[in-house]
């Protein structure tokens, strides 16, 4: 049983609190995945004084997950398997499952990739909450007979290569919303000899470019942008990317511009194992001190897994820099 958890079942209209069945809990998320996932392991056995769970996922049945009072999750169990060992294996998924699940054929014209968010929610019945302004109007997005998924993750990349801004989509409470990364830094901090149980650390320069060349769909260099300083390190390292139809001259500019800024940091990701803190999920940013490596700046969570086990609350992340606000920041 987890101390300071609750498991919530719903089955059609009622509710049922199967925490006593509960052995062990993970929850977790990563950067490109559409949905949150609660993988939970529950006694499977007609014991003394307990009930055995009678989840069938094939009914729709839906799970709430608290933690020391706070809700973590909320969504629908989607797989279930049974063994020997009289336990019962539990996988949901939060409502972002529906984008990666549902297809259609989309063909926008001058939207923000806000817009696109809404409307593929609009969809498919999916409840909005929060959605910031992404600001830039993409000139074309046709996507024909693919998952709400692939268009809204395409709009986020252009948005992201025209303005340098990232933005991450989220549920929560069973709603939706569509975040700007920059503005969900947490106050919390992981740092050795606190709360910072293990880390392992990264550095590379295998996929770094030092030049990016923009072009036309029938070849033509529309804009192009050189580090030179990093070339008399290194040498030439060259990328080609396509421009999308209806961009401007100023617009191929700042993209081509943005793109080199990306892609010619070295790759420094970083893996660190800590004391849970339910807040620090994929898609927000948390303040990393890593006295050993001489870190202390603030990266942005592209992987995590929290394990609930009895009282005990652990979680592992995956990092990575947060380019657009380590200025000046350590390492």
């Amino acid at each position: 049983m987890i101390k300071y958890g609750r498991l919530i079942v719903i089955k059609g209209k009622a509710a049922y609190d199967m925490s006593e069945l509960v052995s062990k809990i993970r929850w977790s998320g990563r950067k490109g995945a559409s949905a949150r996932t609660l993988e939970v392991e529950l006694i499977d056995d007609d014991g003394y004084k307990h009930m055995r769970s009678g989840i069938n996922v094939s009914e729709g049945h839906q799970c709430i997950f608290y933690w020391d009072g706070k809700e973590l999750f909320r969504g629908m169990f989607m797989t279930q398997s049974q063994s020997s060992r009289k336990t019962i294996s539990l996988k949901a998924y939060d409502l972002g499952i529906y984008f990666a699940n549902n297809k259609d054929t989309f063909n926008y014209s001058n939207k923000k990739a806000s817009e696109i968010f809404t409307d593929c929610c609009k969809r498919f019945g999916i409840p909005v909450d929060k959605v910031a302004d992404t600001a830039y109007k993409i000139p074309e997005l046709p996507k024909p007979k693919t998952t709400a998924w692939d268009v809204i993750a395409d709009a986020l990349s252009i948005t992201l290569k025209a303005t340098g801004v990232r933005y991450y989509p989220i549920c929560k409470k069973g709603k939706m919303s569509l975040i700007k990364r920059r503005e969900n830094i947490l106050q919390w901090v992981i740092e050795t000899g606190v709360n910072l149980i293990d880390y392992s650390r990264t550095k590379s320069i295998e996929k770094i470019n030092t030049r990016i060349k923009l072009l036309s769909k029938e070849g033509k260099v529309l804009a192009k942008a050189t580090d030179s300083k990093l070339e008399k390190k290194i040498g030439i390292f060259q990328d080609v990317i396509q421009a999308k139809d209806g961009m401007n001259s100023a617009q191929l500019e700042k993209l081509v511009k943005n793109t080199l800024v990306k892609n010619s940091k070295p790759s420094a990701d970083l893996s660190v194992t800590a004391l849970g803190i339910p807040d620090v999920i994929t898609g927000i940013g948390v303040f990393v001190t890593v006295k050993p490596l001489g870190i202390s700046k603030t990266y942005y969570i592209e992987e995590d897994s929290h394990t609930f086990e009895g009282q005990y609350h652990s979680m592992t992340l995956k990092l990575s820099p947060a380019k657009d606000l380590n200025a000046g920041q350590k390492n």
